[in-house]
């Protein structure tokens, strides 16, 4: 996926925005700042613990323009319908929609509905774009990452793809495993309204915390290493991961997110990110470390000895989101 972005995609599309890598494109409009973004959910099964297709699509989006530090205001919905879909699913999930919408405060005012012939959409697709405002004191970009920062996570690892993975084939564990599917622009709203200067955020959705670690090494050109015993993972997760011979930092996350924050202001982030309920378990993971090493992402392990940790080469969790 990584090397089709960056050979055909990017290339093609390239512009200032664009080769920001960002989440969302924030730009002016008539002396506002705009953070506008756009994404596509085929998650199978649409229906998992936790979750469904509906408010995976709302919250995703949300989290993206939240990532770029903007107030969601506005949705659009696009639907892709495979013909014989069942009416009462479908009802389910737009509904499932709409109060994902409502509890963030935002309204979905436009879209389309497209039915494909049946065997052609494997049940539903959804496309939702957003609109958020930026404040004009607000700069959250990649680039502004720098040696020194510290590496905040809010939440625990890989429950959205393992629950999805466990669903989907029908694995009985003892304990059920939900997704963290989840709206973060409250949360991030809460460390903007505490004067936290927030470099940079990004939300660990495909490819988990690594992907997005190293992809935001390359963008800001620095060298990131992170503690493996500071990473939180749900007892349940980590043996779910080790039966399954996954690597928690791969998998897909909906409601977790990092934060590039100065190390001055550490502790004060973390109480901010700890009195809210999608920021409980928050902790620094690591740093943004003053080397003459420059894109990479290292490891620490339990013994001290630090490896390169580098794109998962093929497929691991298709269809998480």
């Amino acid at each position: 996926m990584q090397q089709l972005l960056d050979t055909l995609i990017q290339p093609v599309f390239s512009n200032p925005l664009l080769d920001q890598k960002h989440d969302s494109a924030v730009f002016a409009i008539n002396g506002s700042k705009i953070a506008f973004t756009t994404d596509s959910y085929v998650v199978k099964p649409l229906f998992f613990p936790g979750g469904d297709i509906g408010k995976l699509s709302v919250c995703g989006t949300l989290n993206d323009l939240a990532m770029s530090g903007a107030k969601p205001l506005y949705l659009s919905c696009a639907l892709i319908v495979e013909e014989g879909f069942p009416i009462e699913d479908l009802q389910r999930i737009v509904q499932s929609m709409r109060r994902a919408a409502e509890q963030a405060g935002v309204l979905i005012v436009t879209g389309d509905t497209k039915v494909v012939e049946k065997g052609k959409g494997d049940g539903v697709f959804i496309n939702t774009a957003g609109i958020g405002l930026v404040d004009n004191t607000i700069d959250i970009i990649p680039s502004r990452i720098q040696a020194g920062d510290s590496i905040l996570l809010n939440s625990d690892l890989a429950r959205h793809g393992i629950a999805v993975m466990l669903e989907r084939e029908d694995l009985n564990f003892e304990h059920q495993i939900e997704s963290d599917c989840a709206d973060l622009s409250g949360l991030v709203r809460e460390l903007l309204a505490a004067g936290i200067d927030i470099h940079c955020l990004r939300d660990l959705t495909r490819g988990g915390l690594a992907a997005a670690l190293i992809e935001l090494a390359a963008t800001a050109q620095q060298h990131i290493e992170i503690s493996e015993a500071a990473l939180p993972i749900n007892g349940n997760v980590k043996s779910a991961c080790e039966i399954l011979g996954f690597d928690p930092v791969y998998i897909a996350n909906e409601g977790a997110f990092i934060a590039f924050v100065p190390e001055a202001q550490t502790e004060q982030a973390l109480s901010v990110l700890r009195r809210h309920p999608l920021g409980r378990q928050a902790c620094r993971i690591g740093e943004v470390k003053s080397t003459h090493l420059r894109g990479i992402v290292t490891l620490e392990n339990i013994m001290g000895v630090s490896r390169l940790v580098d794109l998962f080469n093929g497929e691991q969790l298709p269809r998480i989101c």
